[in-house]
């Protein structure tokens, strides 16, 4: 297993359980304690464990907090590949699609490798990066101007100003954090204007955003949770939120992990 893999696997457990023993992960990764303390570093330096005597702690949010994109990478891996699966699979040839900043669009941009004719409008230069080193010459990619925020989307005025003239078939949001009164929430002030233009040109929003965003908020409301033609989460999701969620999406999907609840080799 990669370092990348298990420092995931490592940040799922703190997510679920609160805190991890490193004499548990030596157990259940197969590796050294050296390299789960190694690891530990790693995340600890990143901010998304705290380390303490003989483990590690999660780190209490806030509704500011505001991770980098690489720090954000390493979180969910495998939900975020079945997520964008299945939502590269609403996309259909020749249309204009529009995707925001997040690791989960991100991961998205590469799974629209074999759909023909289309154009894109991202405010991500991680996501314009992608989608060039494709090689398609029937692709067109726009990339809005903008500041640059820890987690690499483009925002602002210029940002802003660009997407208020386009008219977009379908537009894929990711989200910092999901929940019932705040809706769609971003921790970057600037960040929640730019997304909400990308709404406000979208024929159709699909959000894409693991099972671990709910019950998350951030400083700033993108939308509300009914403004969501299709939310693409994965079977993560407890029953709960799948209930509130239900009831206020037009289409709640939970997209399949392989493997997920198997023990791991």
């Amino acid at each position: 297993m990669l370092a990348r893999q298990r420092q995931a696997v490592i940040l799922e457990e703190v997510r679920r359980t609160g805190a991890v023993r490193v004499s548990d992960l030596v157990v259940r990764l197969g590796v050294s304690d050296m390299t789960v303390r190694r690891d530990l570093d790693v995340l600890a330096a990143r901010g998304l464990v705290e380390k303490v005597y003989g483990g590690a702690t999660s780190v209490v949010g806030r509704s500011t907090d505001e991770p980098g994109f690489e720090a954000k990478s390493v979180r969910q891996l495998p939900e975020k590949e079945a997520i964008a699966a299945f939502a590269a699979g609403l996309v259909r040839p020749g249309t204009a699609i529009g995707l925001s900043a997040g690791t989960t669009t991100w991961t998205l941009a590469r799974f629209l490798d074999d759909i023909p004719d289309l154009t894109v409008v991202t405010n991500s230069i991680r996501v314009a990066d992608v989608l060039q080193q494709s090689g398609r010459t029937d692709r067109t990619v726009v990339l809005t101007g903008g500041v640059r925020t820890p987690s690499d989307a483009l925002v602002g005025p210029v940002a802003v100003q660009a997407l208020r003239s386009l008219h977009l078939d379908v537009v894929f949001l990711g989200v910092h954090g999901m929940a019932e009164r705040s809706g769609f929430t971003t921790p970057n002030l600037n960040e929640s204007e730019t997304d909400r233009a990308l709404v406000d040109a979208a024929g159709r929003v699909v959000v894409v955003a693991d099972h671990t965003k709910w019950g998350t908020v951030g400083i700033s409301t993108i939308a509300a949770l009914d403004e969501a033609d299709v939310l693409v989460t994965d079977e993560g999701l407890p029953e709960a939120a799948r209930t509130v969620l239900g009831e206020q999406v037009v289409e709640l999907v939970l997209a399949h992990v392989p493997g997920r609840g198997e023990e791991l080799a």
